[in-house]
């Protein structure tokens, strides 16, 4: 039951900059738009947290609950946490097993609070799974900018529940933000393909990228499995060490959210062979950048993550990026 519940939990311009949301605030307690008319709106991770923001716009004040550099997977609520949770008009979480260790708490939650999971957006067939074995998607949706636009819909449907007299004001933040993602999206695609194609590949510390991957056409391998939770072995480490001297890649990429230790092992492994990788920078799979930043908001992120990829592997890209805003240096 709780498996199954897990898994269905599983104004920004198109080409202008991205503005930041209502900021964090305190729970009202009440269950409809509070005294001020505003609601208070509970997220788990940044990435969710930032198209709740966008799509309620003035409506809502979204409490983040994970900040940036914090594993999701790995994640348990807090006591102040349970509260925010117990207090909140809704909740909006990732789903698809993101969140694991929340899986109790939201569950109890949801037994008397709205709580919705985003990924319930994406049709299933544009899901991936791992392996026949494997019955659990890959919750790392937003890695698809495409994918992710269309939880923008669902959120504002929901808000509209909420809070119907301004459905439309929702609708319309939504349809905003799902164009934004499709540009990136497009513009990604373009700077991507002018990676040599022998070098389109992007090797990480966990498999937080196979969408990614899938939507801009780049080979992806992860040291771990689609959890920082499951542990790298041996073989896997070799397998991605032969890999590296066969194509001769010349760098992989460390992850903001997980320890580099066991990629720093496929590193050694090459050298010990005679081939020499680099770091080719750090991506953001799991959290988004520091508050306040470009970097952190999830086009912000994705901006990062398609800049860096494209220069450490041989392509062409703006120096900052897709509106020049890019603020941490790949």
């Amino acid at each position: 039951m709780l498996r199954g519940f897990l898994w269905l939990v599983g104004p920004l311009t198109l080409f202008g900059l991205i503005f930041f949301g209502p900021g964090c605030g305190q729970a009202s307690g009440e269950n409809a738009p509070s005294a001020s008319g505003r609601l208070t709106i509970v997220c788990t991770v940044g990435m969710v947290a930032d198209v709740v923001k966008h799509v309620a716009g003035d409506r809502a004040t979204v409490i983040q609950l994970m900040d940036a550099g914090i594993d999701p997977h790995g994640y348990k609520p807090t006591r102040d946490d349970m509260l925010r949770l117990q207090k909140a008009d809704a909740v909006f979480y990732s789903g698809l097993m993101l969140e694991g260790k929340m899986a109790s708490a939201l569950e109890t939650i949801s037994q008397t609070q709205k709580v919705y999971p985003v990924t319930r957006a994406i049709p299933t067939e544009q899901l991936i799974f791992p392996s026949v074995e494997h019955h659990e998607a890959d919750p790392h949706v937003w890695m698809d900018a495409s994918l992710w636009a269309k939880t923008a819909y669902f959120i504002a449907d929901r808000l509209s529940e909420l809070d119907p007299p301004h459905s439309d004001q929702y609708r319309q933040n939504a349809d905003t933000y799902a164009k934004a993602c499709l540009a990136f999206h497009a513009w990604a695609k373009d700077m991507i393909g002018t990676i040599p194609p022998d070098r389109r590949v992007l090797i990480t510390s966990h498999d937080a990228f196979n969408y990614f991957g899938r939507a801009y056409g780049v080979e992806v391998k992860g040291v771990q499995g689609i959890s920082t939770e499951s542990e790298a072995n041996i073989r896997d480490i070799n397998h991605l060490v032969d890999l590296l001297v066969g194509r001769k890649v010349q760098a992989v990429f460390v992850e903001s959210s997980v320890a580099p230790k066991n990629l720093q092992a496929v590193i050694e492994g090459a050298r010990a062979r005679g081939h020499t990788v680099t770091i080719g920078g750090e991506l953001f799979s799991d959290a988004m950048g520091p508050s306040q930043t470009y970097e952190g908001t999830y086009l912000g992120m994705m901006d990062h993550n398609v800049t860096t990829l494209v220069k450490a592997l041989g392509g062409t890209v703006p120096d900052r990026g897709w509106q020049g805003r890019l603020t941490l240096q790949p």
